[in-house]
């Protein structure tokens, strides 16, 4: 039985369709239709709803409610249990309109209606936030919310206007009760015939051994477009969200450890902490209602050729931990891509977690994304470069790429020919730019030529090269947007 409040009413669903998704049962079955199908991939937010949960901040604190926008038309229903589950018909209180929609109103949003309770409750989340956002941090909040029909400036004014004037709303006034409501239904098992939620990993063995040809997910993101895009279906599905051990992070003096089936979201503040480097690379990776439900754990297991985080695993030595639960083990990120699509899991086994160790002072990092749209693009080309330098010789380069190849990969060639080298000479920068030239054979596509991304590659490097003989200390990522292969880069 899956258990959440609908807004204030609690909720059981015994049997579901496996694939079901969230946006299918609020119009279908619950007839409510204020949450649109704009995409059905995660790109337009039409379909944002807001999922609230508890968060346990220790002893001798009171716990609270998290608010998460996130995209109904890819989120399958394992994702509500023990949740609260708000659309936009819940915002109003006896007919007198919540702060964010009559802050709308008054800052003159006008839209045709169709996106707009999208971001309304993209809005709606962002307002429960217990941090006052900016500009800045309103876009964020907004990055996955499109419209066609006017400008964004009166819909950013009206979110920046409702967050610094807040008052306390119907959902605040009743959170002590919500928060017990939903500490009850947590405490109830989960389970239905057809979506499979195991909340241990003894559990989630059985369920595998069990189910051999089912697949497994954490966020959904990926697997439900194979639903809502190739109108595949699956009558058995195992979802990973419930599983405490994945769901975990871990710091200590090595390294963090990620569980598989974290959202991005909430392992973001933690990772920039220590890897700052990978800011940009995080936030283009998808807008924020899908990085509150996609995982890196899932990122890393489709192996896709031109998933945005493998390559950053791999430039910084990462290890990913697997365990089918009888045994675990540890394998380098470097060996866990075998082929297109094809990993070093075994049927019964799934990613337990992601462990990334912390960079030396003398570590030089830079992560670029090349991509036809500056957010919420595919890669055309993603290379991550990790450079030790000691008393200005190569010491190591470790790097990762992305969209050049059958698999995220590294060139080891790179560090072998450049170690002991003066980092700062011209010959360094040339004799990587021709490991590089001849490293890959990438295909031509819809993204881009072979030779564009051959040439991109290169370039990248060239400007790591540069960027870094720059610097005297441990330098921030930027990630950039080259609109061609020879544009923006100097010579040297």
């Amino acid at each position: 039985m899956i258990s959440f409040l609908l807004n204030n009413e609690i909720t059981h669903i015994d049997q579901t369709k496996a694939d079901l998704t969230l946006l299918e049962y609020l119009r279908d079955q619950q007839k409510l239709t204020g949450t649109k199908e704009g995409c059905a991939s995660g790109d337009c937010g039409a379909c944002t709803v807001v999922l609230a949960e508890v968060v346990n901040h220790g002893k001798n604190t009171n716990d609270s409610l998290e608010y998460r926008a996130i995209n109904s038309c890819v989120t399958f229903l394992s994702a509500l249990h023990g949740k609260q589950l708000i659309s936009v018909e819940h915002l109003s209180e006896q007919k007198k309109l919540h702060p964010v929609q009559q802050s709308l109103v008054e800052h003159h949003g006008s839209q045709c209606g169709f996106c707009t309770p999208g971001f309304i409750m993209s809005m709606f989340a962002l307002y429960q936030s217990p941090t006052q956002p900016d500009r800045e941090g309103v876009i964020q909040a907004l990055s996955g919310n499109l419209c066609r029909c006017t400008g964004y400036r009166p819909i950013i004014d009206a979110t920046l206007k409702a967050c610094e004037n807040k008052i306390v709303d119907k959902f605040q006034k009743v959170e002590p009760e919500t928060i017990n409501r939903l500490k009850d239904i947590t405490k109830q098992n989960i389970s239905t015939s057809n979506l499979i939620v195991p909340t241990s990993r003894e559990a989630l063995a059985s369920a595998r051994a069990t189910y051999p040809d089912a697949n497994v997910f954490a966020g959904s993101t990926d697997l439900a477009l194979q639903v809502t895009q190739q109108l595949k279906t699956y009558e058995k599905l195992i979802a990973l969200s419930a599983v405490p051990e994945l769901n975990e992070l871990t710091e200590n003096e090595h390294g963090l450890l990620i569980g598989a089936a974290l959202p991005l979201g909430k392992l973001e503040s933690k990772l920039l902490q220590h890897f700052p480097q990978l800011s940009e690379l995080l936030w283009r990776f998808a807008a924020t209602p899908i990085r509150n439900q996609a995982s890196l754990g899932g990122n890393v297991a489709n192996a896709s050729p031109i998933g945005d985080m493998p390559p950053a695993l791999l430039a910084l030595n990462a290890k990913i931990h697997i365990d089918d639960g009888a045994q675990k083990r540890i394998i380098p990120a470097s060996e866990f891509f075998l082929d297109y699509r094809k990993t070093a899991l075994k049927p019964s086994q799934w990613i337990e977690a992601i462990f990334i160790p912390f960079t030396a002072q003398n570590n030089y990092v830079r992560a670029y994304k090349v991509s036809k749209r500056y957010e919420d693009d595919i890669s055309a080309v993603c290379a991550v470069f990790n450079a030790e330098i000691i008393d200005g010789k190569v010491h190591s380069i470790n790097n990762g790429v992305g969209g050049v190849a059958a698999i995220p990969a590294s060139v080891t060639a790179l560090s072998e020919a450049l170690n002991g080298e003066l980092w700062s000479s011209k010959k360094t920068f040339e004799t990587g730019n021709e490991i590089l030239k001849q490293a890959f054979s990438p295909l031509d596509d819809v993204r881009a030529s072979k030779s564009y991304r051959i040439a991109m590659l290169c370039n990248l490097w060239k400007r790591f090269w540069l960027e870094t003989n720059q610097s005297t200390q441990k330098i921030e990522t930027r990630i950039v947007h080259i609109p061609s292969a020879t544009s923006e880069m100097p010579d040297a």
